[in-house]
């Protein structure tokens, strides 16, 4: 298997990093040896036809001068490597778009007009065209595999697509944004003031230094579209969600919770079409009461009842979603060869 990786960020350079470090536990696990063929930045791209050294790339990322690497050519692009590249699937990894879902967008399209199978963690295209992708892999016989998108390495579509046939989903609800929920614990368990727990959330990493696609709900209001549209069938928009950030909590109102037995957390919820984040009273014992930056994802069903998984949203975890997705296609394109 050929591979593509567009975007060099925390996920497409902790890929290299898993498929340097499992290289024989792949093979003897899977015969899965896939061969990077490209690796793109902003700036240009490390490319090898016979397969990259993922060891070697990311070291030169983890140091100065990667421009000095003799795979690396400067200024070529992600849809310039789609476009002339003789590869198996692309994984598409780069910063999340809301407004036009680009550049993934097009290197998703583009990809599908070859006729290439696709891994994606980039919320912004399935967020803008859920519908418009997911048909254009179906005319083609390509597989779409997202699982990345919400909640890293959560297992929240496999778990519903694998585990779960038959079942009607009635409800999903959940908290998929790790930033909010680590300020909301910071100002529940330890009384710090909203301003402090955000500023400690940007040093660690959590945040960004413009934070408000997070405390403003934008982020888990994606990850909501993404589920209503792949797991509940709704053609849902970003314009659908009704959205109430996190800015507005005061301490105060947390401890008023607390003293009946109550957290307030920043839920997700889809029920009876509607979709909304908010601020929500969660009971100290539900499955929805995680703190830190861990997510959760309960999915209601009319057979098997509720279900609910918790684990870290997003960073190196993701990697494990992306990696588990590329096994994936393989081997379903393997039991399809052998048919």
């Amino acid at each position: 298997m050929k591979v593509v990786i567009a975007g060099l960020g925390t996920v497409g350079r902790g890929l290299l990093k898993a498929l340097s470090k499992k290289k024989s536990e792949l093979w003897r696990a899977y015969e899965f040896s896939p061969k990077v063929v490209a690796a793109v930045k902003s700036d240009g791209a490390f490319l090898d036809e016979n397969g990259l050294d993922p060891a070697s790339v990311v070291s030169s990322l983890d140091g100065r001068g990667y421009e000095e690497h003799s795979a690396w050519v400067s200024g070529y692009t992600a849809l310039e490597a789609i476009r002339d590249l003789d590869f198996d699937v692309l994984v598409e990894a780069t910063p999340t778009n809301v407004e036009s879902g680009e550049p993934g967008l097009s290197h998703i399209l583009t990809a599908l007009e070859r006729e290439k199978d696709i891994v994606t963690s980039n919320k912004g295209p399935l967020v803008i065209a859920f519908e418009k992708l997911m048909e254009a892999a179906r005319e083609r016989g390509r597989i779409l595999r997202y699982e990345a998108t919400v909640g890293g390495a959560m297992p929240v579509f496999s778990l519903v697509e694998k585990c779960l046939r038959g079942n009607k989903i009635t409800a999903i609800k959940g908290i998929l944004n790790g930033t909010t929920n680590y300020i909301l614990t910071r100002m529940t368990y330890e009384r710090v003031p909203f301003d402090i727990a955000l500023k400690e959330a940007q040093e660690l990493g959590y945040a960004e230094a413009n934070p408000s696609f997070d405390i403003e709900g934008i982020d888990a209001a994606c990850k909501l579209v993404i589920l209503a549209n792949a797991i509940m069938g709704i053609r849902a928009k970003l314009s659908d969600v009704e959205i109430v950030g996190i800015t507005r909590i005061t301490p105060e109102a947390i401890e008023l919770a607390r003293e009946d037995g109550y957290l307030i957390k920043h839920v997700a919820q889809i029920e009876e079409g509607v979709l909304e984040v908010s601020l929500r009273l969660v009971d100290e014992k539900s499955p929805l009461a995680v703190g830190g930056t861990l997510n959760v994802v309960s999915v209601s069903t009319d057979l098997a009842g509720e279900f609910t998984v918790i684990g870290r949203g997003a960073g190196e975890e993701t990697v494990s979603a992306v990696l588990n997705d590329l096994i994936d296609i393989w081997l379903e394109r393997r039991r399809a060869l052998a048919r």
